[in-house]
């Protein structure tokens, strides 16, 4: 379940949309979230295309040699370098947000824990707190535990966010069918139109001259609507794949925040771990900043019961 919030932000998605839009790999397979990093990763994107860096494929797979053998070829970019360098960040960026689950912290929240002071907090033995100890800032485990649960619940079910988006995603869906029925409609138009310019020249009723002034424009027109419809109708198909993948996500969230309370310790710590970059403890409020999620989100303090005592 926690694997939803990387699914939809990071490469799950991309390999979804492709695979639906009927997309294949070089070897006719599916995409798949290795496949999507590996390509991203790879420099020919920007115009430079790697030779001798692997060596050949065998039943252990292929081995990436020493980067001082590697040699490049310059070839037709189809991104600039600017955007290809921004990509590969973001992708080293995502890499060291997972990390290691090898140390198993005693607490779910470990590691990701500060005062408003900067400090980590902690939980010791005596206690069932997370404590500041520069400042001495308290706040009960259990009470914390209840604010990420909420923090779950309010982005996942969030009246407002979750209408306006669907709502836009169908209207969008709507207009783009509208404007591809009127535009199959116009196309069948025109071609009545040339088809009855033609009879008339068939028919010796108008000069090849007239011909020329009246079906010239009106393929003109065509042209324009035949190239438009394909357009539209690729945006179509991306609406509509958009709307089966946020119908997907919300399920599946909103099945993650049920069960929340039921999962065993270790599943909430791999949850937290991935989708959690920092979580700060306020005198009156409670900062979670989501890494995989759209924005940090600030619950105060009065929704967790006396968090600070």
């Amino acid at each position: 379940m926690f694997e939803l919030f990387l699914e939809h932000r990071r490469l799950g998605t991309v390999g979804r949309l492709l695979n639906a839009a009927g997309h294949r790999t070089r070897e006719g397979k599916l995409f798949g979230k290795t496949t999507i990093e590996r390509l991203l990763a790879d420099p020919t994107a920007k115009g430079r295309h790697r030779l001798n860096y692997t060596t050949a494929r065998s039943g252990n797979g292929v081995t990436i040699k020493p980067e001082e053998d590697w040699s490049y070829m310059a070839v037709e970019p189809i991104v600039s370098e600017d955007v290809w360098d921004e990509c590969h960040a973001l992708l080293e960026q995502r890499r060291q947000k997972i990390k290691p689950t090898a140390r198993k912290p005693v607490q779910i929240f470990a590691g990701v824990t500060f005062c408003q002071c900067g400090q980590k907090m902690h939980v010791p033995s005596n206690t069932p707190k997370y404590v500041c100890q520069k400042c001495r800032n308290k706040i009960p485990v259990a009470d914390l535990d209840a604010v990420f649960h909420e923090q779950l619940k309010r982005f996942v079910f969030s009246p407002e966010e979750v209408a306006g988006y669907l709502t836009s995603n169908d209207e969008a869906i709507r207009e783009h069918e509208a404007e591809l029925e009127a535009l199959e409609k116009q196309a069948d138009d025109v071609r009545h139109r040339m088809d009855e310019v033609m009879k008339l020249y068939l028919g010796k009723q108008i000069s090849g001259d007239a011909v020329g002034r009246q079906y010239g424009p009106l393929e003109e027109r065509l042209k324009q609507i035949e190239d438009r419809i394909p357009e539209i109708q690729g945006e179509l198909d991306f609406l509509k794949i958009q709307r089966l993948s946020s119908d997907e996500m919300l399920s599946e969230a909103k099945d993650l925040y049920t069960r929340w309370p039921k999962l065993e310790r270790e599943e909430r710590r791999r949850v937290i771990e991935q989708i959690t970059d920092r979580i700060t403890i306020g005198k009156d409020e409670v900062h979670i900043d989501l890494a995989y999620l759209p924005s940090p989100s600030k619950i105060l303090a009065k929704s967790a019961r006396n968090l600070c005592r």
